[in-house]
């Protein structure tokens, strides 16, 4: 059992109560019963969380949607637990749903595992997603600034030229400028 996994099942097992069905989601290798379980009614988060995780360790991607779903849940270890398997996942419609995600400015509260995770799957769509994030937090009074953090150093991460123009406007805000300079060391 990797350490992710092992993180899961942890939360997971306080949430679940400790019952068999726990037990079982957590040690089945039948995919398709933990398929089943992202579609039957009337199951509780946990065990779709466990068989979405699952799945998506392995690569299958009906797990996506469900993925999706728990990337954007207000619950953070939810999110970095989704993150997780969706990066091992691969599924070539995770950077769109992530940028989605990361630039959706009414879950910009959300949006810190999202652009975390665009900078881990490094897909064409990170670099202007990150952009879009960063130069809307570098407002004035932009209460955000850990989410702009996250951006400055993915994009030094990603080392993007694209990225320098709003680096550099990063690098008058005092909470940013450090991380700002070093991305932008990274650029050239």
């Amino acid at each position: 059992m990797d350490e992710e996994l092992r993180a899961l099942a942890q939360r997971l097992r306080g949430e679940s109560g400790g019952s068999i069905a726990y037990e079982r989601l957590l040690t089945t290798q039948d995919r398709e019963e933990l398929a089943g379980v992202l579609t039957e009614q009337e199951r509780p988060l946990w065990a779709r969380e466990m068989a979405a995780f699952r799945l998506g360790c392995v690569g299958d991607r009906r797990a996506f949607e469900s993925l999706v779903l728990l990337l954007n849940h207000r619950d953070p270890e939810r999110c970095v637990a989704a993150a997780h398997a969706l990066s091992r996942l691969a599924d070539p419609r995770t950077p769109r749903a992530a940028a989605a995600l990361a630039t959706n400015e009414l879950r910009v509260a959300y949006a810190l595992v999202p652009v975390r995770l665009l900078t881990r799957i490094r897909a064409p769509e990170s670099v202007p997603a990150l952009i879009t994030v960063l130069r809307r937090r570098l407002a004035p009074g932009d209460p955000h600034w850990r989410l702009a953090l996250a951006c400055v150093e993915g994009l030094g991460a990603l080392g993007d030229e694209r990225a320098g123009e709003v680096l550099r406007s990063a690098c008058t805000h005092p909470r940013l400028a450090a991380a700002a300079e070093a991305a932008l060391a990274r650029l050239g």
